[in-house]
């Protein structure tokens, strides 16, 4: 039993990857003997050990109105074709007053957009004179408001001259945003922890946070939640053939996501599908996650689309079912859907992007794609099909989790994190 009480802040209750991550890394802190408590802004689902910030009807109204304020003014000052999302953090809520924030020896912040912690009531978490963690599942903590950056070095600056807005100049709305930010992160002392290497690196070159102690920490998983399976039992489940080789994705057609990199998949598959070794009757293709119902892309495999997965049990069915999962994301942070693959011992194929290498090992578990190239892509899953040795490539896909990103693993470095920091509090 470890004596600390540690809270968690995060807008949503699982909805979204940081929201997942979240709930993973207090799941994995109990199970070693901190006090881990979870705190959201606005509560999608029942878990009644997840906490709601905004329980009474007027509470929940103003919630509902902070978070569609902050998309749609978003999106209104964005140019139209822009498919990042960017937020303007402008509304906010104060949680210093929160018991659970109040009785917390740790407080550890993850994602806070969409009208929760603006950098005002950031700052106000300094009254409570508590150590303070901020994991960073994107990049808007430190830039002018955008995610996802791409190839843009503003933020090494002070942001202005966003590419990203229709009012775009030196004293735009992002250099206004980084001001606020600059002001806030001045007056809260807050330790970051970067899960990937990629994003660490990033904390380092950015203007705002360049010189703040970073931890390198990994996201965790349920590994025996996401565990290997017979794939050709796996498959029956799916009502595919034993002997077809199966390609997966999480397919999400979504306007604001652009960085997900979907039409290089569909790129790659088709070029896939003209090359000579591949015979196209042994592939089948399996989505998940959203569907554009109104233009459905065309595949060049038989393809199957199973919707939202709300289940993680059937999620590592499906997982285990594929013999490669291919996510063409161009920036992501600690990608879940790459480390619930390689943990159900399916090995991944992607673009060498973000935090995706600290998780693929290139010909090893899986196959790392020169970066926004479609034909790399598809020179990745023709190695993995004529792979004399799939089941050494599985194998060491599943290793890797178990021991990189393991829950004891990961709650172990937390904890030496915590007590660290609340070791160096002034007495």
């Amino acid at each position: 039993m470890i004596d600390l009480k540690v809270v968690h802040l995060n807008t949503y209750d699982g909805n979204g990857g940081a929201g997942r991550a979240c709930l993973r890394l207090s799941d994995a802190l109990n199970s070693i003997g901190i006090e881990s408590k979870v705190l959201v802004y606005y509560k999608f689902g029942n878990n009644p050990s997840i906490y709601n910030l905004s329980k009474s009807p007027i509470a929940k109204a103003k919630a509902v109105f902070n978070i569609m304020s902050e998309r749609y003014l978003a999106k209104a000052f964005s140019k139209a074709e822009v498919k990042t999302p960017f937020s303007l953090q402008w509304f906010g809520k104060s949680v210093i007053k929160n018991k659970l924030v109040q009785e917390a020896d740790l407080i550890h912040i993850h994602w806070i957009n969409h009208g929760f912690l603006s950098p005002k009531f950031l700052a106000e978490l300094d009254e409570l004179e508590k150590p303070i963690v901020w994991t960073f599942h994107d990049s808007n903590a430190f830039t002018g408001g955008c995610h996802v950056r791409y190839s843009c070095e503003n933020y090494h600056r002070q942001c202005g001259n966003c590419p990203l807005l229709k009012m775009s100049g030196p004293k735009d709305i992002s250099h206004q945003t980084w001001k606020r930010k600059q002001k806030a992160y001045s007056e809260l002392n807050f330790h970051v922890v970067a899960p990937s290497n990629w994003m660490a690196q990033s904390v380092k070159e950015s203007s705002l946070l360049g010189l703040r102690h970073t931890s390198v920490i990994p996201n965790t998983i349920e590994v025996d939640v996401f565990k290997p399976y017979v794939k050709t039992e796996a498959k029956k489940i799916l009502k595919i053939a034993p002997e077809k080789f199966v390609l997966m994705s999480g397919f999400m057609p979504s306007k604001n996501d652009k960085h997900k990199g979907t039409q290089y998949l569909i790129d790659a598959l088709f070029e896939l599908s003209r090359r000579p070794e591949i015979p196209n009757e042994q592939i089948e293709l399996v989505i998940f996650g959203n569907k554009d119902e109104q233009n459905p892309p065309k595949f060049p495999f038989k393809t199957t689309f199973l919707g939202t997965i709300n289940k993680d049990e059937h999620l590592a069915k499906c997982y285990a079912a594929a013999d490669a999962f291919i996510t063409p994301s161009l920036e992501d942070n600690l990608p879940n859907t790459v480390m619930e693959s390689l943990a159900c011992a399916t090995p991944v194929i992607a673009f060498t992007t973000g935090g995706i290498p600290d998780m693929v090992k290139h010909l090893q578990n899986g196959y790392l794609a020169r970066y926004k190239d479609a034909s790399d892509l598809a020179d990745g899953i023709e190695w993995l099909f004529l792979h004399e040795r799939k089941d050494e490539v599985q194998k060491e896909a599943r290793r890797t989790v178990l021991s990189k990103f393991a829950p004891a693993v990961i709650a172990e470095q937390h904890a030496a994190l915590y007590l660290k920091l609340v070791d160096d509090m002034p007495k």
